[in-house]
């Protein structure tokens, strides 16, 4: 199962300030907009969004059907199919993908610990 790429979605105070505080540990800005209230960071492969007033915690994200430059994969798992496998092990979803759709859906997933796990194909 691909889960495919990976970021951290950061719920920051300040855009500004965390914007300087990431491009000064190396990452430019990838997608987004200031005015929107939200960034994704990028430095080699790795990515940070970071989200102001838009969640309380900080989640991890995964998005089937893109590589880490938003680029749309030949093959990956669907997000529904995703979603089967972890309802197969008993795992509880906070919020599910319609099975009935194809194409863009997302879930929502806590870990043990209480963190959250989104799970966004945009494909």
């Amino acid at each position: 199962m691909n889960l495919g790429a990976f970021s951290m979605s950061l719920s920051v105070n300040d855009l500004k300030v965390s914007k300087e505080f990431y491009e000064n540990l190396g990452f430019n800005v990838f997608a987004g907009a200031m005015e929107r209230n939200y960034l994704i960071m990028k430095n080699g492969n790795a990515l940070i969004g970071l989200f102001q007033g838009m969640f309380e915690n900080n989640i991890l994200t995964f998005n089937p059907g893109w590589d880490e430059n938003a680029d749309p994969l030949e093959s990956f798992t669907d997000v529904r199919d995703i979603q089967k496998h972890l309802k197969s092990k008993h795992i509880e979803l906070t919020s599910e993908a319609d099975e009935s759709t194809s194409g863009p859906a997302s879930l929502v997933v806590m870990d043990p610990d209480g963190n959250a796990i989104l799970i966004d194909q945009h494909v």
